[in-house]
Order: C-alpha cells, then structure tokens, then sequence
C-alpha cells in the first residue's frame, strides 16, 4: 500500500498541470481551482474593467461571475455610511468613544493605545484585526472588550478562528500541529508546491510526498 502510495504521489506531482496565465483562464470553476495572490487577481479585475477593491475571495467572485457571464454581485452592505471614513489612524487622537472606520488601519498609535487600555501584554493577532476589520461602525471600547474575550479564550486553551481568506496561516497551523519538529521555512516550502497543484489549498499529510 505503501509503495502504492508514493507511485501515486510520484505521478501527480511529476505529471501535474501548471498553473495557468490568469489572463487565459476562461471560466470561474477554472478560475478558483487553482491558488491566485490577491496582487494577481487585483491586477486582471482592473485589465477587465471590474472593480479591484475588497477582500481577495470577493475579487475572484467578481471576476468569475463575469467570466461566467453573470451580472456582477450587489455590494454587501455593511451598515449605515459612517462620516469620518478619512480618520487618521496613524495621528489622530483615540479614545473608547472613537468609531472604527472603514480606513481602519493597525497602526504605532492604535497598539499604543491599546496597551494603555489593556496591558503591555496586548498584541495585534490575525482573529482581531479581521474582527477590526469586520466591524466599522463599532467603537474602540467594543474593540477592547473583545480582545480581552479572545485572549481569555485562548489562556483557557481555545484557538482563535482563522479568517477563511487567510489560507496560508491555516495551513502553517495544521501543518505544525502534525509535524511539531518541522520548521516555518518547511512550512513555506511545501505551502508554495501545495498552492501550484489545482484544487483545495488545506494542508494534508500527503503533502509532504510533493516535490519540484
């Protein structure tokens, strides 16, 4: 069974497809088989005509419903327009009345201030700057309270939710957890052969059979 395994493995990633152009892919299924940087498909929207703005996964919706012929997605809402969308994260003054705006950015003046609220132990982590991210409209006083709820979470041994979009953080967790004496650059290594093979970007044991 084992060599069984290995003569399979061996032939997918000798024999496997390259990863197009995106120029030349020619529908969304084709589209989202395959691993793109958000540079990549930023890029081709604005070649298209379509809007590169948003998240990654939004922009390759974008352009896979226009590859398919379908009419572009409505704009999800995110709430009421908020007024002061130009707020200067990086100078302006914070207080726990502040309104996080859609220009929300995690900068030196926001972890100063957070570490005055909350400790030196503070830090900006993936789960809190998605959830910041995620929630204009709501204030710097909602924002500590939810940090403090994570971080007393994961002291008491929860994970924090990686955000969908964030695939390689996700597969470097898993592949961690299952190879505990590998390293961040095996990590790397097998996360670039992983994201050139068509198909779901999760980490599997099998991954470790993939070589150039």
């Amino acid at each position: 069974m084992a060599a069984m395994r290995t003569a399979i493995i061996t032939a997918m990633t000798t024999d496997r497809p390259q990863r197009p152009p995106i120029e030349t892919v020619k529908s969304g299924a084709e589209l989202k088989d395959w691993y793109w940087l958000k540079t990549e498909v930023m890029n081709h929207a604005r070649m298209l005509g379509l809007s590169a703005s948003g998240a990654k996964f939004d922009i390759i919706d974008r352009i896979a419903d226009h590859l398919d012929g379908k009419a572009p997605a409505k704009p999800r809402k995110s709430g009421p327009a908020l007024k002061g969308t130009g707020f200067d994260w990086h100078g302006g003054k914070l207080a726990r009345e502040t309104v996080i705006t859609p220009n929300y950015r995690s900068t030196q003046n926001v972890r100063r201030y957070f570490i005055a609220e909350i400790g030196r132990h503070f830090s900006f982590n993936i789960a809190f700057m998605a959830w910041m991210k995620a929630n204009a409209g709501k204030s710097l006083g909602d924002a500590v309270e939810e940090w403090k709820r994570v971080h007393a979470l994961v002291k008491a041994g929860h994970k924090p939710v990686i955000p969908a979009s964030n695939q390689f953080n996700a597969y470097t967790r898993a592949f961690l957890k299952d190879n505990p004496g590998r390293s961040l650059g095996d990590v790397r290594h097998f996360w670039k052969l992983k994201r050139s093979l068509p198909g779901h970007n999760r980490y599997e044991r099998a991954d470790l059979d993939l070589h150039e």
